[in-house]
């Protein structure tokens, strides 16, 4: 196990690579990216950097030649031979070829493509655009190096042994968590940290923590490299990426109301078993449920990102039930915002009226609020978002608007056509 403290303060030759991988990157990526690659290979889109914490400046905590440096450093990596092997070969969900032959030789030859850097009232735009498939790759890297830079920018004014204490602090601090849940009979959780994590070191640290400390309630970890260096499951299906590209292309109100169905049509079509999860809240879930049609509630279950947790796996028990199926046989993953203590009250608020998992994400992986000197080293919000595809202007609604996305007049027309009236806000605080 690497000594964590020892190799940030050894952080001094000129390129520490923050991502050494393409395939450090979440699982989800690597299959929307094959769907992608499949259906619309052509679709012309931006991906754009979003700081939803305007109080931290980036451009002001992190050098630009250095971010330069990284990102242009991924644009060096491809796949090794021993990475190509473990996508072609391995099980994934109990199925074997997961990526096809012609997607996995395509991503054999990526290179990821160029990248658009400028400084702006303090904060980094951050843009890449091309063709969907290989611009979609970006997501991950661009955001995890983000936070490493922000945190290195921190961890370079510290001294050798406030770093051992700081590490001991943060381990100390993970442990407690994974005590708490040792106490839940039947837990279901994996990694979902990678997009906001401390460091990949960190990430590494935190898995290894859960396998130990949780055994097999701990299923696995969206992180790729991860899972192929520690022998664990890839978890991940997919997310709002692909109704929001989809519903952009989408000619009229008529279209545009099919499209998030149309996403999951297509995903059928290439997955069955446990790949087959509703993401349902891109444009409002209570209303994407009653309009859903008849072969969806077949599916194995659905994940809740966003909003009320409680409330929207009520409205998912509730469509279960109103389309005869038993809840008791769906799955539904919660994955957003989660920390220990909310994993225990909706485990035991859920568990025997359905089939619980979690995706635990930044407050698994970057925990380290309270730690440091002004708070410097808590977590943030910040995504990496497709903003337009083929010069269409893409839209997010939420279930939490302080989630939206888009401008105000295309929200507007996503609100009338989906019928999303008056909704409740909540903190983003990751």
């Amino acid at each position: 196990m690497a000594d964590i403290a020892t190799r940030v303060w050894n952080h001094r030759w000129k390129i520490d690579p923050i991502v050494r991988s393409l395939i450090d990157t979440d699982f989800y990526k690597l299959l929307m990216c094959q769907s992608v690659f499949r259906y619309k290979p052509d679709t012309q889109v931006t991906f754009s950097l979003i700081n939803r914490t305007k109080t931290i400046k980036l451009a002001e905590l992190i050098d630009e030649g250095e971010l330069r440096e990284q990102l242009d450093h991924i644009r060096t990596l491809s796949l090794s031979r021993g990475e190509s092997t473990w996508l072609r070969g391995n099980t994934f969900y109990g199925k074997r070829q997961m990526f096809r032959p012609d997607f996995m030789e395509w991503f054999e030859n990526l290179r990821l493509p160029p990248y658009h850097l400028e400084k702006r009232d303090g904060q980094y735009e951050l843009t890449f655009e091309g063709s969907w498939p290989e611009v979609m790759m970006w997501e991950i890297p661009a955001l995890a190096v983000l936070m490493e830079l922000r945190g290195r920018a921190v961890l370079d004014q510290m001294k050798r042994f406030e770093l051992q204490v700081l590490y001991a602090r943060g381990m100390t601090k993970l442990w407690g968590k994974i005590e708490q849940l040792q106490q839940l009979e039947g837990l279901k959780v994996a990694d979902f940290g990678t997009r906001r994590r401390h460091s990949f070191l960190w990430q590494d640290w935190a898995v290894q923590a859960m396998v130990e400390g949780l055994g097999e309630a701990f299923i696995g970890t969206s992180n790729c490299l991860i899972a192929k260096n520690r022998d664990l499951e890839a978890i991940g299906t997919n997310a709002h990426e692909l109704p929001m590209v989809y519903s952009a292309l989408a000619d009229g109100d008529e279209a545009l109301a099919q499209a998030p169905y149309d996403v999951l049509r297509d995903w059928q079509d290439e997955h069955d078993g446990n790949l087959r999860i509703i993401l349902p809240d891109t444009y409002g879930t209570q209303g994407f449920l009653d309009r859903a049609p008849d072969w969806l509630p077949g599916w194995t279950g659905i994940r809740i990102d966003s909003g009320d947790p409680a409330q929207a796996a009520e409205i998912a028990i509730a469509w279960w039930k109103a389309r005869g199926e038993d809840p008791r046989e769906k799955l539904v993953i919660f994955s957003d915002g989660l920390d220990a203590g909310k994993i225990v009250e909706l485990h035991t608020k859920f568990a025997g009226r359905v089939k619980v998992s979690f995706g635990w994400g930044t407050m698994l992986t970057n925990d380290f609020k309270g730690l440091s000197a002004d708070d410097a080293l808590a977590p943030f919000s910040l995504v990496c978002k497709a903003i337009s595809a083929n010069g269409r202007p893409t839209v997010k609604l939420s279930d939490n608007p302080r989630k939206s996305m888009g401008p105000a007049e295309e929200i507007a027309r996503y609100k009338r056509v989906f019928g999303v009236g008056e909704q409740q806000e909540f903190e983003v605080v990751v």
